[in-house]
């Protein structure tokens, strides 16, 4: 009789143990592979590598078996197919330089995951651009992941979707079926671009929106912030090189969807303590994670003006973070240049017309339609 031959399970990494790398591990576990992840501090590892918990980050979440932890870098990496990256975006640049010597241990060219919603405060650049000069590595092996991800109610098995970027199809795609399983769905694009932006802008609108939430107003003031808010992270967005229909797909309208109105997200409980008369400085403290919004509003301002591109929205919570405005004054959606009636525009340049949410709400209902596989010939 012959023996019937086992396959070993894919071995991957995850480096960075917080609330997302850690639920991003479990969705990773869930779909098949072996996971190791890599923490900082060793006795976050031991617990995760034991007890196959992370209490401060997921409570009452247990970790699938085939997570392992380690805080040792090179081991966390030793024979990975994948390499998924999940590190606060100021201090990304410093790890990458420890990371890119180790790089010989995982298998070959081994893809690079960015995991990341940030941009780096000095030099304004999207986690994608940092890791390939960092790493000097080709950026057909990049690959972001973004969409409306609240790491708990995923780490708790509620479907969602995300969807997997790269400029080579094959590295996108090669993502997309390892970080998919029951209840989590992957689809891929090639807009590097739009989908890290789209996952950093969001961020600054959950910002208003929390803080306008923490000031006492209503569903009408933030369903106004919302709607202009996506035009305004179109508008950088295009100005930047991302394709608009980005912004409407998972990394733009889903996650600002899920990160204004969740309690969950950190951005926005960070602009609800701002809009209660806390300062920028108590609010980073109480703070228990990164709040990538707070970090990412100079420097998107500041490309915003380079490209000459209008963020009231931004600019007004800006002006909160620095304490030169009252949050009850706070109302971005209402500046104008004048008086004169302006056309609504719901896409990049144009006005009227349903555009852009009609075709993302009919996209979404296309995908329920066909199973929660895109439909045919719509592949972001």
């Amino acid at each position: 009789m012959s023996r019937r031959t086992e396959t070993r399970p894919p071995r991957v990494a995850v480096l960075g143990a917080g609330s997302w790398g850690t639920t991003f591990g479990k969705v990773l576990a869930d779909g098949g592979a072996d996971v190791v992840m890599w923490a900082r501090r060793p006795e976050l590892a031991h617990e995760i590598q034991t007890g196959k918990r992370n209490t401060k980050y997921l409570p009452g979440i247990n970790l699938p078996r085939s997570m392992s932890a380690t805080a040792d870098l090179s081991e966390a990496i030793a024979g990975a197919e994948q390499i998924y990256l999940s590190i606060p975006s100021q201090s990304l640049r410093e790890n990458l330089k420890g990371l890119r010597p180790l790089l010989a241990d995982a298998v070959g060219d081994a893809p690079i995951v960015s995991l990341m919603k940030g941009v780096e405060k000095r030099t304004g650049l999207r986690m994608s651009q940092v890791i390939e000069a960092e790493l000097a590595c080709d950026p057909g092996r990049i690959a972001v992941a973004s969409g409306p991800n609240l790491a708990l109610e995923i780490a708790q098995e509620q479907p969602t979707a995300a969807v997997i970027s790269s400029i080579s199809a094959e590295t996108a795609e090669s993502v997309a079926r390892r970080a998919r399983n029951g209840y989590f769905r992957t689809f891929v694009n090639a807009d590097v671009i739009g989908t890290e932006f789209g996952g950093v802008l969001k961020n600054l609108i959950a910002v208003a929106i929390g803080i306008v939430d923490g000031v006492g107003y209503g569903e009408n003031t933030k369903a106004s912030i919302i709607t202009r808010g996506l035009v305004e992270m179109t508008d950088f967005a295009v100005a930047q090189g991302a394709q608009p229909e980005t912004l409407q797909g998972l990394a733009g309208l889903g996650d600002l969807i899920a990160t204004c109105q969740s309690p969950l997200s950190r951005n926005n409980t960070a602009g609800r303590l701002l809009g209660q008369g806390y300062s920028f400085q108590d609010v980073v403290t109480q703070m228990q994670q990164t709040a990538e919004g707070l970090a990412s509003v100079a420097p998107i301002l500041q490309l915003a003006r380079a490209s000459r591109v209008e963020m009231p929205i931004v600019e007004q919570v800006k002006r909160v973070l620095d304490g030169a405005m009252n949050p009850r004054e706070i109302a971005p959606h209402l500046t104008t240049d004048d008086d004169t009636p302006k056309g609504e525009r719901t896409q990049h340049g144009q006005a009227g017309g349903g555009g852009a949410l009609r075709r993302s709400f009919q996209r979404a209902f296309d995908q329920f339609r066909h199973g929660g596989r895109n439909a045919p010939g719509d592949r972001s």
